[in-house]
């Protein structure tokens, strides 16, 4: 299943309702006055989070929206009905732009929000409206106005407290499956995890969401390998886990798969190097004691990095990932805001 997390809209919101020209007529007044009642509102067009879905995949057929006209006015001073409201749901993180200008327009975070994208038209005036001391029989009613019209792009950014990223089969997958609810489709061969998937951990304090998209390979950040649309996944978390492969079986030493992976984060235009990111180490099963201690010492020697910023796991093991995860508990917990 390919993931959908862009999609292209053309919306419209209803039509005002035409206002009507009608005298009143009732039996002994040949002469009654105007009766002619306005026309009815159009329909608004609304977004709203839909907690229950996580990809934007039910845009990918339907992509024009329209709200209902309201309704022409008549007689006896009758307005017309207003047009019902459209509500349009999507996942939590959907980000919603004017696709002319760029513009954001809504960042769907909260999820009890509702957010007004297109205003309705405001109905005609009956003739009846009209009527003053100098004209007793106006004929003049005008017609409801048009509703507004957007074309508008929607892009999903998964909220998450940890973002995992790594090269394809470093074991991410695996790793969210073994610590998470999360139920990824895993096997030996890249690009696996083909949308992102978010993973709940509970701890003994609280719990925190992971969020595991697929592999990224070199150019990632220029739209290789679909990376810069998972990379938006990302953009809002504040801990990155950079996976790297111990028994890569296209032999990048474990520095060089970091500083590729920086180098691609650092190119994408969120800067994604600016969040706090520690080394995951992979698959410690295959290796002996010695490699392991090998490599850490080269870890922090050539990139500079502290012992805590280092950790050593095995994602189909489980060894090492409650200390990983004691500690993303307590980072989470420390970086999360504190709400009076």
């Amino acid at each position: 299943m390919n993931f959908i997390d862009e999609a292209y809209l053309e919306i419209k919101a209803g039509d005002g309702g035409s206002g009507a020209s009608s005298f009143r007529r009732e039996k002994y007044i040949p002469f009654g006055g105007p009766d002619g009642g306005d026309g009815g509102k159009g329909g608004d067009i609304y977004f709203r989070v839909n907690t229950n879905s996580n990809t934007l995949i039910d845009f990918q057929n339907k992509k024009i929206f329209n709200a209902k006209n309201g309704e022409r006015g008549s007689g006896k001073n009758r307005f017309g009905a207003a047009g019902e409201d459209l509500f349009i749901n999507v996942p939590l993180g959907t980000v919603i732009y004017d696709n002319n200008t760029d513009e954001e327009l809504i960042d769907c975070t909260d999820k009890s929000g509702t957010h007004l994208i297109a205003k309705g038209g405001d109905g005609g005036l009956g003739n009846a409206k009209f009527k003053s001391s100098t004209n007793q029989a106006p004929r003049k009613c005008t017609p409801g106005f048009e509703g507004e019209s957007r074309s508008i792009r929607l892009e999903l950014k998964s909220l998450a407290d940890v973002g995992l990223v790594g090269f394809p089969n470093a074991g991410k997958s695996t790793f969210l499956n073994k610590v998470s609810s999360a139920k990824p489709k895993i096997g030996d061969y890249p690009f696996t995890t083909l949308r992102p998937h978010l993973g709940t951990i509970k701890g003994n304090e609280s719990s925190y969401v992971i969020a595991d998209i697929p592999g990224l390979i070199e150019g990632a950040s220029d739209g290789a390998g679909l990376g810069t649309k998972f990379l938006k996944h990302i953009s809002r978390t504040g801990l990155l886990l950079i996976f790297t492969d111990l028994f890569s079986i296209e032999n990048i030493n474990p520095i060089k798969q970091v500083q590729l992976l920086k180098n691609e984060l650092d190119s994408f235009k969120d800067d994604l190097t600016q969040k706090v990111s520690w080394i995951v180490c992979n698959k410690i099963d295959l290796l002996s004691e010695d490699d392991l201690e090998k490599i850490r010492n080269n870890l922090e020697k050539e990139l500079k990095l502290l012992p805590e910023e280092i950790f050593f796991i095995s994602a189909a093991t489980g060894e090492g990932t409650s200390e990983l995860l004691k500690r993303l508990e307590t980072e989470v917990l420390r970086s999360k805001p504190i709400v009076d």
